[in-house]
């Protein structure tokens, strides 16, 4: 492999790891004749997993680093001092089948700095992924990044070619986007996001009528929006995740406890590290806005603009509502199940398909994966031996759950995240 190519890899790789939207969306495709590889089952690799549970291993790589924007909270502003690199179509085309080939990726995740234009930057992406997809008959998942404020012909384009299309928030108020990044607004942003809808629905509806036609970015879309860069409550974020999630086409919202790269620029505050237990909590309730039927409202309000750090989300819905408890397993219906501290989707599929039978109780329901831990303060069931959050308090409850610190030292950027209870 020539050396200079891998030289600027290792450069454009270190640039590209900032952007956490890098996961496989669990879309599926077969292997096919004529065709090379599928998406089932060193520099610039990441491991991402697929809503499947999957492993998939994805180049993730920039296409240039070098940005006709100065944004005061990414490392490739236009102001920095630092290595640049630029891959050309070919050489980043002929990259990705060559760590194909050796099995060392599924897939290719990439974005870029924008130069020239937008529009510029957004036809090299697309010529990527076309040769990949035309040329070489590449078969692997494609996750392309839109680039703010590119034209609907080329998202358009790029919809037939990527499994993945995303564009970034970045910042979830526009004024506060301003502050940091002045050249930029959210009208570039959200005019693309809705191409790669109308992408999608047109394709959805073409297909009824011609099973043969073309898909539109079969894996949705997905955004990013940095957290502890600016003053937005935790409120301001989610809202903004829920009325993004209205949206058929918007598959993940992620979030990036903002890492303090720039150190000198006195617009942004000056963090020890990264805020990964808030960055932690607000993913915690994206899933129960998205799997748990919590409406955001029920999480976040004018009274509780922002999570509690101690606590998960659902507990801490739990304990602001004691009337709500206690629940009688053998009878409560699934919605209200999920509402349970320590019941998880899978948990109350159970519940429910196992009462049928018999009536259950506390070892049952901790061999059927409930964290008794926290539910046995906010269900009835047979042979209970706690008092419940009505017969105790709320605030007895909250200090015998929460958390201890873990002295273990943990990588800055690795954080378990427990969406099961």
């Amino acid at each position: 492999m020539n050396e200079n190519v891998l030289n600027k890899l290792k450069i454009l790789a270190e640039s590209a790891k900032y952007d956490v939207s890098c996961s496989s969306s669990g879309t599926v495709r077969s292997n096919k004749p004529g065709m090379l590889g599928n998406t089932v089952g060193g520099w610039g690799i990441c491991h991402s997993f697929a809503e499947d549970g999957r492993c998939i291993s994805l180049l993730k790589v920039m296409l240039t680093n070098y940005c006709i924007y100065d944004c005061a909270y990414c490392i490739n502003r236009r102001s920095n001092d630092l290595p640049r690199a630029t891959l050309s179509v070919s050489e980043l085309v002929d990259l990705t089948m060559e760590f194909y080939r050796r099995n060392y990726i599924e897939g290719l995740f990439l974005s870029s700095g924008v130069v020239r234009s937008p529009d510029y930057t957004m036809e090299r992406l697309v010529r990527v992924a076309k040769d990949l997809r035309t040329v070489h008959r590449f078969n692997g998942y494609i996750h392309l990044k839109s680039i703010p404020g590119a034209s609907r012909e080329l998202v358009n384009e790029a919809g037939l070619y990527a499994d993945r299309l995303s564009v970034n928030v970045e910042i979830p108020k526009e004024e506060n986007l301003k502050l940091l990044a002045p050249e930029k607004d959210h009208k570039s942003v959200y005019a693309p996001m809705r191409y790669i809808q109308q992408g999608v629905l047109e394709s959805s509806e073409e297909r009824k009528k011609h099973r043969h036609a073309p898909r539109f970015a079969p894996a949705g879309q997905s955004t990013q929006m940095i957290v502890g860069a600016t003053a937005e409550t935790d409120k301001d974020i989610l809202f903004l995740s829920s009325a993004l999630y209205k949206g058929p086409t918007m598959r993940r919202v992620y979030y990036s406890g903002y890492i303090s790269v720039n150190t000198y620029d006195t617009r942004l505050p000056a963090l020890k590290q990264p805020p990964l237990v808030r960055e932690n909590r607000l993913y915690q309730a994206d899933w129960l806005m998205r799997f748990y039927q919590f409406k955001v409202e029920e999480i976040v309000d004018d009274a509780y603009p922002d999570l509690d750090l101690e606590i998960d989300p659902k507990l801490s819905w739990a304990l602001r509502h004691p009337e709500q408890f206690p629940v009688d397993i053998n009878r409560a219906d699934y919605e209200m199940l999920l509402r349970i501290p320590g019941v998880g989707v899978k948990s109350a599929r159970l519940i429910v398909a196992s009462r049928r039978f018999s009536k259950l109780g506390f070892y049952e329901l901790k061999k059927i994966g409930v964290v008794m831990k926290k539910a046995q303060y906010f269900i009835t069931c047979h042979e209970l031996p706690m008092k419940t959050v009505n017969e105790m308090t709320p605030q007895t409850v909250r200090s015998l759950l929460i958390t201890k610190p873990n002295k273990k030292k943990v990588d800055e950027r690795q954080l378990l995240l427990d969406f099961h209870d």
